[in-house]
């Protein structure tokens, strides 16, 4: 190693393996050595400017380090040697390193090819920087020769300034001689008096003149400045100026914190972690603090520039500052794309005890003000949201012709692209994080999940039933099994993957060893009974038509069939849905894939990016660079036409689009906009859907791709279509009837069979892709009990081949153009029997087949409307007259196919019936219960009793609001009780929880009682946090931590150690600090039933809506809004749909919901005062 150079050994190793690996120039070199000048084979490795050498190319370890920068190298003639190994030593070439160190000796190195040896040398040059030296020399003397031109100037300059003063000095001289020559001649002339006396009173009147003219004027420049001062301009400059002054007080306590985070965190830290025992690593030092220093540097510069500023004040010019300080921002990314990731090595480090008390050290400093590290580390966070809301609030008072209006409004556009950038990339990494999380959790791991395109859509507990090969329920096994211990299952749902897991006593997640891992391309969903298989009958009726089915079919193993409980009707309805949509996206992606890439290296993702209309900006719509369950950019900005317009699109259609779509309609347009979009779809489907939906389906081509034998005089069979080619699909010889899907897996070969498109009452001879008049003779029919009906409308229908007899099956081809095949398999759905075609060229037709694309598409976003968005037909009974008269209408339709007929029975059936959930408390119910006196005492109930009454009543709260009151921040308005009535019920209720808690704990009059009830109370949140009812926690621990109890300490004295540990562990699971860090990690890693405290969600949503208009300047729908709201209101109907399984105890909640035992603040308070008085001062 050369000297005066320190470096880290773990660095230097890792440098060394990935030289090895991924070095410029590897490769085994003889090398001299210093001592005895003999030669030694090593392997050298250069990497960037370090040169290592390893005895062998396996070593783990350099045996060297050479440190390139500054040296030169160059070829040098062979040794001198005797004639004997001359021979040898030709067949060598040297070269040699000299470094610029003094006292470092030269490297001699020898290759034996001279291609080799020239590569090296200038391999070594390159990395030696010598042109960038060069270089900098070259500027030093340029830099050196313009001081001294400027030391020249400086020179010359103050020469001049030398010369101006004489010369001031020679003309004061010279007016002082003219003054003096004046005098002299005015007393030479003869003395003459001109002046005339002036009347008095003339001279009085000038004097009143003279006054009122000065009055009037200030008086008139009063009202002027009066005016003004009230003006609507110097109002907008007021508060202009009032916004730059809390700006500044902003900078000036950002960079206060950001300076706390560095000096009494990262810097000590970083100390600690060189000490000889370190309680930290470096690595873990740079993942917590990423780059909060330069971040602090920034910023100080950026607060000097402000308050520059302000200096010169009242002018005001801020938009020079943003101009340098908006390169620089980009800083943030890397910060705010690690920032959950740096929490959790944080969390991670904290296990330690030595750091753990070191970082309590550090958090006592009285800088910090009892803050947390947590805490320092989320500023950031809100910096740059900061800057565009100060900006928003500067443009609106500032004038359109400012000097500053356009530069404001630049930056404020920088910062937005720049937010946007920092939210999509974190979008990506919590879909990646959350997919390891699941990984981490399953114990023998889970390599799918390590997919980045695989994003996840929902997690849930459902109850396998057992199943046989068939498909059929077990009776003998169901009589015995216990459902809910034997039969649960953690189901996570992705959108190529369904996990099946079983959970151990422990908590872990163990994969089902058939089964536990579904690729969705191979499922078939069924979501309701045959309704000729009696045993799925009788099995729906016995669970409440609470199960479904996942018929799976790998390839290289038998099917099987996966018997699934949900606990509830809604529970299901949303699984369904989900799994349905995403078999469709991955099977249309697949049947793409067939049509399209026969003889293409192109992927279908690629093919549709190729589509310029389809991710590329437009006056109308904006997109953002991450990828959406389709594969295709995600939406920015789109006017509400656009949106329809992808609502319906025909090629894709997003889950997380759809829901974000219906979770937000509401801001942007209304259900009866939409609904006549999905009618004139239905109904118009060619005038409705836009030309570049359609111009993918039916292009043209020069090359037909169908047989010879084929009718070329066939004006239908003739139609030509343009590359990808047609879709070609082999039968199997082992199966003369066999009913397969069409997915990703199904190869495309020589030897082709006939897509088999009629009936039973079809003859081939009438099958578009036949040749007319040859009708196959030897097809067979498919068998009524290989037909179910009852498959999911939206899961495209498996498609059935048949061999041909003789040398006829080798030659023929099916010619089904990419229109016909993506119409086949989106508009049926399942192992249906195949549509009856009364016109034997209707499959090739260009309407027909729109039309059946079109219904499709229609009745799926039906589907998932009514499904999993039921309450916006229960509030809207025009909404729900209106679908139904549209599915009346499409049951009317005589081309209906099968499935579809089907398919529109379900939606019509799951749209008519009402809701069988009476079962289950309802809010209304607890208003009741509420009005009933109290039956039972506090001490009379156990503390599970309290804590499952606690849970079920606050999920009865929870899951009565509507997903719409979610939205515009309506619990924040003076009309709050009218536009959100069920989030301030429930704001209501964990405000009497609490207040009964605090209650009862003072009606005790004796300390000992008061304790008890304390660790009764905190027993019960407890136990409330085992049933993840974490808005009951918060009730208690709130309770727990009001002034009228914490001030009792008689009474905390009385508390056991234990209590109190439990409590404080409670408290910061559930605490505010750092946006609740601790309850959002918990509730990652939670599974449903579960209460979260509605608060942290009602404050993420008022952020976003004051972070973000929810339109453009140019009336664009704010997408990416939507969606971050969407996201949100999900994760909140995820809980709110998992109900809970505790039996109803009346006379628990009869007292839980008795309002004569709350007392008000002001009564508990004196109570408190009157029990234990304040001490005299």
């Amino acid at each position: 190693m050369q000297k005066s150079v320190r470096y880290n050994e773990g660095h230097a190793l890792y440098l060394s393996v990935v030289a090895r690996k991924e070095g410029t120039k590897r490769g085994y070199l003889s090398k001299k050595t210093t001592e005895n000048s003999k030669w030694h084979e090593k392997f050298f490795a250069l990497y960037q400017n370090v040169l290592f050498y390893f005895d062998t190319d396996q070593s783990a370890r350099p045996s060297g380090i050479y440190l390139l920068e500054g040296c030169t190298c160059e070829r040098v003639p062979a040794l001198k040697v005797s004639t004997v190994g001359k021979d040898a030593l030709d067949k060598l070439h040297y070269f040699l390193v000299v470094f610029g160190h003094d006292g470092q000796k030269p490297l001699e190195l020898r290759t034996e090819e001279e291609s080799d040896c020239d590569e090296w040398v200038e391999a070594i040059q390159q990395a030696s920087y010598s042109d960038i030296i060069i270089e900098r020399e070259v500027l030093m003397q340029k830099y050196i020769h313009l001081v001294q031109i400027v030391e020249t100037e400086k020179v010359a300059a103050n020469q001049l300034r030398t010369q101006l003063e004489d010369q001031d000095t020679e003309i004061e001289r010279l007016k002082s001689e003219i003054i003096a020559l004046n005098k002299t001649k005015e007393r030479m002339r003869p003395y003459h008096v001109y002046q005339e006396e002036e009347d008095p009173d003339i001279k009085k009147i000038k004097k009143v003149q003279s006054f009122m003219r000065g009055w009037l004027c200030r008086r008139k420049w009063k009202i002027i400045v009066q005016d003004y001062i009230c003006s609507p301009h110097a109002e907008s400059m007021r508060k202009r100026n009032q916004i730059v002054f809390n700006m500044v007080e902003a900078e000036t306590e950002y960079v206060h914190q950001l300076s706390i985070l560095v000096n009494c965190f990262l810097r000590p830290l970083r100390m600690a972690a060189s000490s000889k025992k370190p309680p930290i690593s470096h690595d873990d030092v740079s993942s917590i603090f990423l780059n909060s220093e330069t971040i602090m540097f920034l910023h100080e510069i950026f607060h000097q520039g402000l308050k520059a500023r302000i200096a010169n004040w009242p002018t005001l010019v801020l938009a020079d500052l943003f101009d340098i300080l908006l390169p620089m921002l980009n800083i943030y990314q890397e910060f705010v794309r690690n920032h959950q990731y740096s929490l959790q090595v944080l969390a991670n480090c904290k296990q330690n005890r030595d750091f753990d008390k070191l970082l309590k050290q550090y958090e006592s400093n009285a800088a910090c003000e009892g803050r947390m590290l947590e805490t320092f580390l989320t500023y950031p966070m809100f910096q740059i949201p900061r800057y565009i809301i100060t900006l928003h609030e500067l443009l609106a008072h500032t004038p359109h012709e400012h000097v500053e209006r356009k530069s404001l409004e630049f930056a404020k556009s920088k910062l937005e692209e720049l937010s946007r950038v920092m939210h999509d990339e974190v979008s990506d990494t919590e879909n990646i994080r959350k997919n390891l999380a699941i990984e981490r959790m399953i114990v023998e791991g889970c390599d799918i999940l390590l997919d980045t395109s695989q994003t996840f859509v929902r997690q849930g507990s459902l109850i396998q039933l057992p199943s046989v090969e068939r498909g059929k329920l077990s009776k003998v096994r169901l009589g015995s099994l216990s459902l809910k211990k034997e039969g649960e299952r953690q189901c996570f749902l992705f959108t190529k993957h369904f996990l099946i897991c079983t959970r151990s006593s422990g908590g872990k997640l163990h994969l089902l060893k058939q089964g536990g891992v579904l690729s969705l391309i191979e499922c078939t969903l069924i979501e309701e009974p045959d309704a000729n298989d009696e045993d799925a009958k009788n099995s729906g009726q016995v669970f409440g038509h609470l199960d479904f089915k996942i018929v799976v079919e790998p390839s290289d193993a038998p099917a099987f069939t996966v018997v699934l409980l949900a606990p509830s009707r809604q529970e299901k309805a949303a699984w369904t849905s989900d799994i349905s949509q995403c078999i469709d996206n991955i099977r249309c992606n697949g049947l793409m894939t067939s049509v399209f890439e026969e003889n293409s290296k192109v992927t279908v993702p690629h093919m549709i990016k190729s589509d310029a209309r389809l991710h590329k900006d437009d006056v109308d719509i904006c997109f953002s660079k991450t990828l959406n369950s389709c594969k295709v950019p995600q939406i920015r900005y789109a006017s509400v036409e656009r949106l329809l317009e992808r609502l319906t699109d025909l090629r894709f259609l997003s889950i997380d689009f759809l829901n974000t779509f219906l979770h937000t309609y509401r801001i942007f347009t209304t259900a009866t906009v939409v609904m006549e979009k999905l009618a004139d779809i239905y109904k118009k489907p060619f005038t409705s859907i836009p030309v570049r939906s359609l111009e993918l389906f039916f292009a043209t081509n020069q090359n037909n791709r169908s047989g010879d034998h084929v009718n070329d005089k066939s004006p239908r069979l003739c139609r030509k279509f343009s590359s990808p080619p047609p879709l070609s699909i082999p039968s199997r010889t082992s199966s003369p009837v066999r009913t397969r899907k069409l997915s990703l897996n199904s190869p495309i070969g020589s030897k082709v069979g006939i897509l088999d498109l009629s009936t039973t009452s079809s003859s081939a001879a009438s099958s578009p892709t036949s040749s007319p008049g040859a009708p196959d003779e030897n097809a067979e029919v498919p068998e009524p009990g290989e037909i179910s009906p009852c498959r999911s409308p939206s899961t495209p229908r498996h498609l059935r081949y048949r061999q041909s007899g003789g040398k006829r099956a080798h030659n023929s081809r099916c010619s089904v153009s990419p229109a016909s095949a993506f119409a086949i398999a989106t508009a049926a759905a399942g192992h249906s029997s195949p549509p009856v075609f009364n016109n034997s060229e209707r499959t090739c037709d260009k309407e027909f087949i729109i039309r059946r694309a079109a219904t499709n598409r229609v009745l799926n976003v039906l589907r998932h409307w009514v499904s999993k968005h039921s309450q916006d037909f229960e509030m809207n009974g025009e909404l729900k007259m209106g679908v139904i008269c549209l599915l009346e209408e499409v049951l009317r339709d005589p081309d209906l196919l099968p499935q579809e007929r089907k398919a529109t029975a379900n939606i019509l059936s799951a749209l008519s019936q009402d809701d069988q959930d009476d079962a289950q408390l309802k809010i209304e119910d607890i208003l009741q219960m509420a009005e009933c006196p109290k039956t039972e005492c506090f001490e009379s109930l156990s503390a599970m009793e309290l804590a499952e009454q606690i849970t079920l009543l606050d999920h009865i709260v929870f899951r009565s609001i509507p997903y719409e009151e979610f939205l515009g921040q309506g619990w924040m308005k003076t009309d709050k009780t009218e536009r959100t009535p069920y989030i301030m019920k429930t704001s209501q209720h964990f405000n009497d929880m609490s207040n009964l808690v605090a209650s009862q704990i003072m009606s005790h009059t004796d300390v000992g009682s008061r304790a008890s009830s304390i660790e009764k109370w905190v027993a019960v949140a407890d136990i409330c946090r085992c049933l993840n009812n974490y808005n009951g926690v918060l009730e208690i621990t709130s309770a727990l931590n009001r002034s009228a109890i914490y001030r009792l300490k008689k009474t905390w004295a009385k508390v056991c150690k234990q209590t109190k540990a439990l409590m404080d562990k409670l408290q910061k699971t559930v605490s505010s600090e750092g946006r609740f860090k601790n309850l959002r990690e918990t509730l990652k890693n939670c599974n449903p039933p579960c209460v979260p405290y509605l608060g942290m969600y009602l404050t993420d949503l008022a952020f976003i809506e004051e972070g973000t208009p929810n339109f453009t300047e140019e009336g664009l729908v704010n997408f990416s809004k939507m969606r971050m709201i969407s996201h949100i209101i999900r994760e909140i109907r995820q809980f709110q749909q998992t109900p809970y399984r505790i039996e109803h105890q009346p006379k628990v909640t009869q007292y839980l919901l008795d309002k004569t035992l709350i007392m008000d603040e002001d009564t508990l308070y004196d109570l408190s005062l009157k029990i234990e008085p304040r001490l005299p001062a």
